[in-house]
């Protein structure tokens, strides 16, 4: 009877460490979906800062100054939703969730690759057009 009881409440205990385990993977992959969301709110400000920086300084002398300075800032965007992706999805595939929904890995790349393509096309955009065609209009 004795026996009976302490492999009970072995059992019960171990139960209770698996699904503490279990919460604390969920938790994470929780966490893991605000940090990728983070950086891609940063990636946003860097291409917003470029496109501030290029609309409030557009009179820089050498006039080329301020496409530079913008595109510095739109080229972290690129490097911000790119190493968020990989660093998203690495972790993603080494967990696996138990009660919430895990974000698929084929989303979180085209969130990723979406912001980088925009940003990278803003930056070929802000050195194609001409500056004298925008102010005729």
């Amino acid at each position: 009877m004795a026996d009976h009881d302490i492999h009970e409440e072995q059992d019960k205990s171990t139960k209770w460490a698996e699904n503490r385990t279990n919460w604390a993977e969920d938790r994470t992959i929780m966490a893991l979906e605000r940090t990728f969301a983070g950086w891609m709110r940063t990636a946003f400000a860097a291409i917003a800062i470029g496109i501030g920086f290029r609309a409030l300084f557009g009179e820089f002398d050498p006039p080329w100054l301020a496409r530079v300075i913008a595109t510095m800032f739109i080229a972290l965007a690129v490097i911000f939703a790119i190493s968020a992706e990989r660093r998203a999805c690495k972790a993603f595939e080494r967990l696996s969730s138990h009660a919430v929904d895990s974000p698929k890995l084929p989303n979180i790349r085209l969130v990723a690759w979406s912001i980088a393509a925009g940003a990278a096309l803003l930056i070929i955009a802000l050195w194609v057009l001409d500056d004298s065609s925008l102010a005729k209009v």
